[in-house]
């Protein structure tokens, strides 16, 4: 197949930091490249994969000390992925819903993964309006605030194999929080339950100052806390050092306060075969098997006592359970039986549409068909 992957502009492919959808297009792009398909991503500047690279600007936007128009980036690139439509037999676009108005009359040959949430103001009535537009969640729970929408799958992420390297048998006594300083992700309460246990913590964050809410967060629940004893914040990684610091973890806590559509960071802990403790919202429940990979808790309390005991679970077990069902080739795979029953419908379309002319032609003498 000939497959179009368009990317947000806001990072590079794959980050070099932080950026969870830039970093699932990447390692979807090289699956599906090893797979044999002819793959195009279109992405920012910096942007790297063995398939085919158009990038637009010089770097990502995230990372442009200009004062940018995110708006008019990212309808230029939808611009010239317009005029080489026919050039791909499907068009796979993880912009959200950007590009929505630019392909009405090219839906049927899309997909879109939604990899935000959903329980947001007027997204309902959005894809209402362009209920045309094939869509996949990355969870079952993110559609509950869209039910309506017009979904043909979900697909969990996935990595590939030899991203991160297992540490089976972890000797080491700290515990890590991967993520942003945000309220809904919950650094304190990370904090909070690692010094309940007596255990350091270890923090891996981006800081937010764009927001003025995650800036008062930051300033006023977590920058009073980093460098107390016990307390070590080691700044925003990427990938290479993720594996030692996810690794040499007794247990990753994710102690979220939103609707997660997906949650990356816990499938990243699994495939260092390191458990999870994570708070029963969004996605958790989809993701980790409670007792098996981690534990999933209601409250600060019951996370404390989930940590008390987290050597109870088998790091080799939870290993293999990411592999059977977090690997990017599954990943991949999944999406491929989508672009295909997409292509099956489209050609089934087309010959309905050529059996409908020809009954026309027949009956009243219309030649040309």
């Amino acid at each position: 197949m000939k497959i179009a992957q368009i990317a947000p502009l806001y990072e590079s492919v794959p980050p070099s930091g932080y950026g969870g959808t830039e970093r699932v297009v990447s390692w979807l792009c090289e699956s599906l490249t090893d797979l044999g398909h002819d793959v195009t991503l279109f992405a920012s500047g910096g942007s790297r994969s063995k398939a085919k690279v158009i990038t637009f600007r010089d770097q990502p936007l995230r990372t442009d000390p200009a004062i940018c128009c995110d708006p008019a980036d990212h309808i230029m690139m939808l611009n010239t992925v317009r005029k080489m439509a026919d050039d791909f037999d499907v068009i796979h676009f993880h912009t959200d819903l950007f590009q929505m108005p630019f392909f009405e009359d090219y839906a049927h040959k899309t997909v879109t993964t939604l990899h935000g949430r959903l329980d947001l103001k007027s997204l309902p009535e959005f894809y209402d309006q362009f209920n045309t537009f094939p869509l996949v969640s990355i969870s079952e729970h993110q559609r509950r605030a869209a039910p309506m929408a017009n979904y043909i799958g979900t697909v969990y992420h996935g990595l590939p194999l030899d991203t991160y390297k297992p540490n089976l048998n972890n000797d080491q006594e700290y515990v890590a929080f991967l993520g942003r300083f945000s309220p809904e992700k919950g650094a304190e309460k990370a904090i909070a339950i690692a010094g309940e246990v007596g255990w350091p913590i270890k923090l891996a964050a981006k800081i937010c100052r764009q927001s003025p809410a995650n800036e008062v967060y930051y300033n006023t629940l977590i920058e009073p806390q980093l460098g107390k004893p016990g307390i070590e914040y080691i700044g925003e990684i990427g990938d290479k050092k993720k594996n030692e610091f996810l690794g040499n973890a007794k247990a990753v806590l994710f102690p979220i306060n939103w609707p997660e559509p997906f949650g990356l960071v816990m499938i990243e802990a699994l495939a260092c075969g390191t458990p999870v403790i994570a708070f029963d919202c969004g996605s958790v429940p989809e993701i980790l098997e409670d007792g098996v990979t981690g534990f999933i808790v209601k409250t600060q309390e019951a996370a404390v006592e989930a940590l008390k005991r987290i050597d109870t679970l088998d790091r080799r077990v939870i290993r293999d359970r990411f592999e059977k069902r977090f690997s990017s080739k599954v990943m991949a795979l999944s999406y491929c039986n989508l672009y295909e029953t997409l292509m099956q419908r489209d050609d089934e379309a087309a010959a309905a549409s050529i059996v409908s002319w020809q009954h026309l032609a027949q009956t009243t003498g219309i030649k040309g068909v």
